[in-house]
């Protein structure tokens, strides 16, 4: 079996933040109590990558962030502070942005089909040069090529020239290439090759070659067979060929190393039965945001959508509409392979019911045995929706249920990405109704989770995936967890927020209503937000929804009043006024839900991750904001002060989050044994609804939910909790309890949440 973490604290190494800097922080993170430090892809990336997702030498360390030098030095850092690494990798797709720095592709540019690296990549070489979305928008862009120095030039893009082929003038050497330079538009129709997603500066991997799975892992895996990894978190497994086959051969590399992968399920869609330990946590975050969100407020958030937008519809018929979209525009030369596999019928039908199955399929992508239900799912609505594709339907879904059918086998990397496309990148920025619940993972749809829900799903973790990761924030999230938090607290007052923001709309009016709701709820969210990532924010939220601008069209008329609206929050001193007030009203109903869901998900079964910076108060947005810099000192700072016997109050400092986190990681980590199990624990009383408590073997969490309505109704008053150990202390106050029945009012009079242990492992460890 693995050794598992007891924890991990997630760090966006890049060119700013080095290994060396990175390799600063051990201290500081055994004394938060994490057991090891998860890092973002560390071999060579794209030069000035931020994130290293787009990596172009499998071979090295990237050495913007300090090479092997830096990683070993990283290593030894770790070790000498009692802790493990977790390393993420990227097996689905390489970057090819600058072809010179990855020396696979270049060959592959330069030779062809007789490159050494042809099967590297998932091209489909039959349809001629390999094409490369690189030009602008002009009849006459390759008259800006250039010959230099025995290479191709556009502006500051450079292409090899084949051997024999570089005499003439820049279009005639152009045009004796394996590859073609085309109009950048032309890339999300025509490509040849796979891509991640829609970005064609990401090319697929053919990972499921033995040869390439070798070339492109060595050195990883000599990192393990070295020791210096304890765990790896595989990115985006859905994109590949055979992620099942491919993750018994990782297994097989690495039988003794904690394996993660980011597997993105839907409500009530479970993990295949693959040899890992489990997800990255989006499923746990959905399940733990949602119990502070009030499941009665559905029907009023409804009618605001409703009269905000001037129209009603169904969550099921926007996301069908967006990953229609998703499947005919930006992956549109996805599906023209795919149809290209059923010759036997014509190209437009196949490509429609292709594209209607992508649409109605049911989760990202289907697994053996579920599979094949969620394709009879998404041929029943497509036939429901399209009866004219009748029989082109029945004839393709017969295709798709041949397992040994290259349409089969490919058909399944189309919905992941249609999925992801339309729904993640498209649908959570036109859907807001109540975009708290509009996350990665999320159910927008499924308005809240209650209490016993909850239980359930950690209950079942426990049983079947008890190493599985969970968070509350990752560098992929629409927005921080403390903004989701408070956001939350609307579910409380949806009368005074339909008000507010009624008023406000109509004073700073859009064209766009949709996304102007989407932004006031950021900004209350977020508040006080600067402006500049406010306005960074807005535009990118604009461009994903696709309705009034875009990435590939933007409407200046439209951003312009865009951006004057969020000017107009900062600029006009009586709505500024206003959010100001509406903000702080709910701040403190906020940091009671950001600090029960983070007692929850941290204490629940799982292995618990802390994405950076986390530990105190944070309103970070989408990416990139996400990455901003981290101010370690003042974290240090503070938990120096925890550990001298500071008691701090719930306030804008964030104290008592870091107070939280730190007692509650330190636990787990020094007393494995009180967290191998998980039982509910009942609150009796007029307020037990507002209590969320769980019993992990010896440990019990206690949280507040619904803490506005909790107020309302006259606080806790005689509610208890019922204990069967009689002696507990709560960690993060040092009080005893003694007795079998706790009154919560006592319990939770100092912070809304309390984590107990037996007062004797507590004394021990002391």
């Amino acid at each position: 079996m693995p050794d598992t973490p007891r924890s991990t604290y997630r760090v966006q190494v890049r060119p700013g933040f080095d290994l060396d800097a990175t390799a600063e922080l051990a201290g500081y993170l055994s004394a938060l109590g994490v057991t090891h430090l998860y890092t973002a892809p560390l071999l060579t990336a794209t030069p000035g990558s931020p994130h290293g997702y787009d990596v172009v030498d499998h071979r090295a360390v990237n050495p913007e962030l300090g090479g092997e030098a830096g990683r070993q030095r990283l290593v030894r850092a770790l070790r000498a502070a009692g802790l493990g690494l977790v390393v993420d990798i990227v097996p689905n797709h390489a970057g090819v942005a600058r072809p010179a720095a990855n020396p696979p592709w270049w060959d592959v540019l330069r030779a062809g089909r007789d490159s050494a690296y042809a099967g590297w990549f998932d091209i489909d070489w039959d349809r001629g040069r390999l094409l490369l979305p690189v030009l602008a928008d002009a009849p006459d862009a390759l008259d800006d090529l250039k010959l230099v120095d025995g290479e191709l030039r556009y502006h500051e893009h450079r292409f090899p020239i084949a051997d024999g082929t570089g005499d003439g003038t820049p279009r005639q050497v152009h045009d004796r290439q394996h590859y073609e330079l085309v109009n950048w538009r032309r890339g999300d129709v025509e490509l040849t090759y796979r891509r991640f997603f829609a970005v064609s500066d990401l090319a697929g991997l053919r990972v499921e070659d033995p040869g390439v799975f070798d070339a492109t892992h060595a050195e990883i895996l000599r990192w393990v067979d070295a020791g210096d990894v304890d765990g790896i978190r595989v990115d985006h497994p859905d994109g590949l060929r055979d992620p099942a086959g491919y993750l018994a051969r990782l297994r097989a590399a690495a039988p003794q190393r904690w394996l993660v992968v980011e597997k993105i399920l839907e409500y009530g869609e479970e993990l295949p039965d693959w040899p890992v330990d489990g997800t990255t946590g989006y499923d746990a975050l959905a399940a733990v945001c949602g119990l502070f969100v009030d499941p009665d407020a559905e029907p009023d958030f409804t009618a605001l959508d409703g009269r905000v937008t001037g129209r009603h519809t169904s969550w099921a018929d926007l996301t069908h509409a967006t990953k229609l979209e998703a499947a005919t525009r930006l992956l549109a030369a996805e599906l023209t392979r795919l149809a290209a596999l059923v010759p036997e019928l014509p190209a437009e039908q196949v490509r429609a019911a292709l594209a209607e199955l992508a649409a109605c399929f049911p989760v990202y992508r289907g697994y053996p045995p579920e599979g094949a239900r969620h394709l009879a799912t998404a041929r029943s609505e497509a036939g429901r929706r399209r009866p004219d594709l009748a029989g082109v339907l029945d004839r393709v879904t017969a295709r798709l249920r041949e397992p040994g059918h290259e349409l089969a086998v490919r058909f399944p990397q189309l919905t992941g990405a249609v999925m992801a496309k339309g729904v993640e990148d498209t649908a959570y920025y036109r859907w807001s109704r109540f975009v708290a619940l509009n996350e990665v993972g999320g159910s927008p749809a499924h308005f809240g989770v209650p209490p016993a829900e909850l239980h359930r799903f950690a209950t079942a973790r426990q049983v079947r995936w008890p190493a599985s990761m969970t968070t509350l924030s990752t560098h992929d999230t629409k927005r921080g967890e403390d903004v989701r938090a408070r956001l939350a607290v609307l579910s409380e007052l949806p009368g005074r927020w339909a008000e507010r923001v009624t008023d406000w709309m109509s004073r700073a009016p859009l064209a766009d209503p949709a996304l102007a709701h989407l932004l006031w709820q950021t900004a209350v969210g977020a508040w006080p937000v600067e402006r500049d990532r406010l306005h960074g924010y807005a535009e990118k939220a604009a461009r994903e929804a696709s309705v009034s601008t875009s990435w590939a069209d933007p409407d200046p008329a439209f951003e312009h009043e865009l951006h004057a609206l969020v000017d107009r929050m900062y600029d006009d001193p009586e709505l500024r006024a206003q959010i100001t007030a509406f903000a702080a009203e709910i701040t403190p109903a906020g940091w009671s839900n950001a600090l029960g869901q983070k007692l929850v998900q941290l204490a629940m079964p799982g292995v618990p991750d802390t994405y950076q910076g986390t530990e105190l108060w944070e309103n970070s947005l989408v990416d990139p904001d996400n990455r901003r810099p981290v101010d370690f000192a003042v974290r240090r700072d503070v938990l120096a002060r925890l550990d001298a016997g500071w008691q701090p109050a719930v306030a804008a400092d964030g104290a008592a989050k870091l107070l939280v986190v730190s007692r509650t990681l330190r636990l787990r980590r020094d007393h494995p044994e009180l967290f191998g199990g998980y039982r509910p624990v009942p609150a009796h009383g007029p307020a037990g609804a507002h209590a969320v408590a769980f019993d992990r073997g010896g440990a019990v969490a206690v949280a507040t939910r619904l803490p506005l309505r909790l107020a309302r109704d006259g606080g806790w008053r005689d509610t208890t909790l019922s204990l069967s150990v009689h002696r507990m202390t709560d960690v993060f106050t040092g009080r005893v309890y003694s007795g079998a029945e706790l009154l919560l009012d006592d319990l939770l009079s100092s912070y809304p949440v309390a984590l107990l242990a037996p007062t004797d492992s507590v004394e021990a460890a002391a």
